[in-house]
């Protein structure tokens, strides 16, 4: 793809005195905020002929100039592996993703990732998400697994990524807890944040220090002190269902970062995070039909698929505004 020129100008009230990448993060929905923030320290983002800082307090009726480099060739190398695709056609593709499967190349993990697989499916994949992240809109942590979308060309990343940053985007997930919620249903509506101490965590944090997160929440069977929990993303903040129930006091089976310490049974064979990303609706960025995808839910979930009428009514929910 060919280099793009983005001029912006600052004219909103709500803007002044913010960071200018928190700024073009809102402004700019299709680009993430690290690559934002790549693209300034790299020196693509001016306001005249100055270069910036990402911390920049924006002033009113600034202009902002945003240069999009031409795409690098993908570092990322194609790798033949067996992919669980839902629907595709020239624009995108759905598919199921595995837990234990990283989705982009990164520290780590350079080789046997989704991109690497979807760079030998597709072969050519949108680029706005830089050369590590091809055709990656939105993510999944490795070890949760289920429904994806991917883009294959930029127009469609970013008419996915705007219905993304709008909350036009139905997400419905799975999970299974420590102990039975009290009450069974809910929603928890605070900021997410990184944790001040272990970074490697997310916590619960103050409006300065976090972004809003709000996760509805309905508890389903309860089987041996472990309850099935219906949940759906308003946000998509990292690790956010897996901080919010910790929140409540339910940490989820398998997470071997924020159950740790927390009481109530860890049921003995679980050997995976159980969280599954189990319903995905959006509007096709070329056609503009409803596109609902359910995925089918984990063997591991089994002993808690007791109640067939429960699943069928919290499918029900998953509508587009």
């Amino acid at each position: 793809m060919p280099a793009q020129s983005l001029t912006i100008r600052l004219d909103d009230p709500s803007q002044e005195g913010k960071r200018l990448d928190a700024v073009l993060a809102a402004a700019l929905p299709e680009i993430s905020r690290s690559r934002l923030q790549a693209l300034i320290k790299e020196g693509h983002v001016r306001i005249g002929s100055q270069k910036v800082k990402a911390r920049h307090p924006v002033v009113l009726g600034e202009e902002v100039a945003v240069t999009i480099p031409e795409a690098a060739p993908a570092e990322a190398l194609p790798e033949a592996m067996e992919l669980e695709i839902l629907y595709e056609d020239t624009q995108l593709l759905v598919l199921n993703k595995p837990s234990g499967l990283v989705v982009h190349p990164g520290a780590g993990h350079q080789t046997g990732t989704l991109v690497n697989a979807l760079l030998a499916h597709c072969g050519g994949l949108s680029t706005i998400g830089g050369v590590e992240r091809p055709g990656i809109v939105h993510r999944l942590d490795k070890d949760t697994s289920g429904c994806m979308v991917i883009a294959k060309d930029d127009a469609s990343h970013q008419h996915l990524a705007k219905q993304f940053a709008e909350r036009a985007v139905a997400k419905h997930y799975l999970a299974v807890v420590r102990g039975r919620l009290s009450p069974a249903s809910g929603s928890v509506e605070n900021f997410i944040g990184r944790h001040p101490v272990n970074r490697q965590k997310m916590a619960v944090v103050d409006a300065e220090r976090g972004k809003a997160a709000v996760t509805d929440y309905h508890g389903g069977p309860c089987i041996d002190g472990a309850s099935l929990v219906h949940c759906q993303l308003h946000t998509g903040r990292t690790h956010q269902i897996r901080v919010h129930l910790h929140s409540l006091g339910h940490a989820l089976l398998g997470d071997a970062i924020y159950g740790r310490g927390q009481k109530g049974p860890r049921r003995a064979g679980i050997d995976r995070l159980m969280l599954h990303s189990w319903i995905l609706g959006f509007r096709h960025p070329l056609s503009g039909e409803t596109m609902i995808w359910r995925t089918p839910i984990p063997p591991e979930f089994a002993p808690w698929l007791t109640d067939e009428r429960w699943l069928e009514a919290r499918a029900a929910t998953a509508k587009l505004a």
